[in-house]
Order: C-alpha cells, then sequence, then structure tokens
C-alpha cells in the first residue's frame, strides 16, 4: 500500500511517501523565524516533488492521509481541503490523522528503541497555540491514551503531567516553546533541535496504514477552540 501523508496544522509543510514495504520519503517546507507558514504555495509542489522522486505517478497511489490538528485555523483547512480534493478527484481512501498523536509517535519511537537516555513512562505531544495556550494530548508507550486532545495554559499542562507517570516526555514546539514550565513539572523535554519536535508526514501515514478510510466529507478539521474572530466578535457582542 502507497500512501501520501501530509500536514498544515504548524507553520511547517510536511509531506511524505510511504509503504509498509519500505518506501519512505519525505520533505518538509519550514519557514524562517518571523515568516509566515507558506501551505499554500508549498504544499502540492512538495508533493509533486515527493512522487518525481519514488518514480511514481498518481495511479499509484492507494492512499491519502492527512493531519486533522489540532493547529492553525488556516493551515488546517488548507491541508483538509486538499486531501478531500485529491482523495475525491483521484478515488482515493482518505484517513484523518490526529497531528498530536503523529507527534507522540516519533516520541513513542525514540523510548522503545532506546534513543532517549531517560525512564519514560508517557509521552505528551505539546504544539503551540498562540495566545498563551497549548494545544496537548498524551498516551503510554503501548499507546493507550492517557490524556484527551485539549487546548490549556502551559502552567495547567505542567499540573497536569505528574498525573501521567514517574517520566513524561514531551514533544513539539509548544515543548520547546514553553520548556521552563514542563521541565519545572518534572517532564523532560527533548533538545530544541531535536527532530522530534516537528511533525513527521511518515508517521501520518503509519497511522493510516492501519486504520479504515472515511468519506471525505467526513473528514473535518479538529481546531479545539473558536478562531480569534469569532472570540472577538463574542467579546464585542458582551460590551
Amino acid at each position: 500500500m502507497t500512501i501520501l501523508g501530509f500536514d498544515t496544522a504548524t507553520r511547517a509543510t510536511a509531506v511524505a511517501l510511504f509503504s509498509p514495504d519500505g518506501l519512505a520519503l519525505q520533505a518538509r517546507d519550514d519557514p524562517p523565524p518571523g515568516e509566515r507558514p507558506r501551505h499554500t504555495t508549498r504544499l502540492m509542489p512538495l508533493i509533486i516533488e515527493l512522487l518525481d522522486t519514488a518514480g511514481l505517478g498518481w495511479g499509484d497511489l492507494e492512499r491519502v492521509a492527512v493531519g486533522v490538528g489540532p493547529g492553525t485555523f488556516t493551515g488546517l483547512r488548507i491541508g483538509v481541503a486538499t486531501a478531500r480534493g485529491l482523495a475525491v478527484a483521484r478515488r482515493l481512501p482518505l484517513v484523518g490523522v490526529s497531528t498530536l498523536e503523529s507527534l507522540a509517535l516519533g516520541g513513542i519511537d525514540a523510548v522503545t528503541q532506546g534513543r532517549i537516555g531517560a525512564d519514560v513512562d508517557a509521552v505528551a505531544a505539546v504544539i503551540d497555540a498562540r495566545r498563551g495556550e497549548v494545544f496537548s494530548a498524551a498516551w503510554s508507550l503501548d499507546r493507550a491514551l492517557l490524556m484527551a486532545p485539549c487546548a490549556l495554559a502551559p502552567d495547567a499542562l505542567g499540573r497536569r503531567l505528574p498525573e501521567l507517570g514517574a517520566g513524561v516526555l514531551t514533544v513539539g514546539d509548544g515543548a520547546v516553546e514553553f520548556r521552563g514550565v514542563l521541565e519545572r513539572s518534572g517532564a523532560l523535554v527533548a533538545e530544541d533541535h531535536s527532530g522530534l519536535h516537528g511533525v513527521s508526514a511518515i508517521n501520518h501515514c503509519r497511522l493510516a496504514a492501519g486504520r479504515p478510510p472515511n468519506p471525505p466529507d467526513q473528514i473535518q478539521p479538529e481546531y479545539l477552540r473558536l478562531p480569534d474572530a469569532e472570540i472577538a466578535r463574542r467579546a464585542a457582542d458582551t460590551q
């Protein structure tokens, strides 16, 4: 099964081609600090670039996996709309994948493969949600969900992490941004430049390989909170 996977929930645009038989190619666009995400201009070119590198055509794809967030509103809309369009146009099965679960899978792999030199019981994925909040969820090393996806303040997350086990590894750009808060809670944060903090579209594909597809119109972004414009409108209505 050849799977195309991609994610636009964070500032990065991550794309991968994956097959359980051994194909594992990925490409990504990480805009420099201070620059806006480039999902609109980079997603399709990266997909085409990977297909060319693999010597594959659209007809060789057997499934699409897309990250459904949580993450930025604009980014999620771009990714999900692109995935729906490809699924319909190419008649491909489509699977929505939690961006947080995919992030955590990378951390779980690092622990179980001995690449983390510390005792770890759980892995928490943490995405910077802006406005002083993070999106987070946590899984045990056998991939059981320990903390459902939520949006909360870093301090609140810090209070919850000790409940997950004696050793909690945190990964994601939110873990880097709020390293001090999380480490004070006893959590382990991977080094700032560790690849564990970046969303891997290959992990999207791995998760999607074992899950049933859904009709494209049932794949919805998981925002977890209202958009800024809606929050501002409601605040104005109460004044």
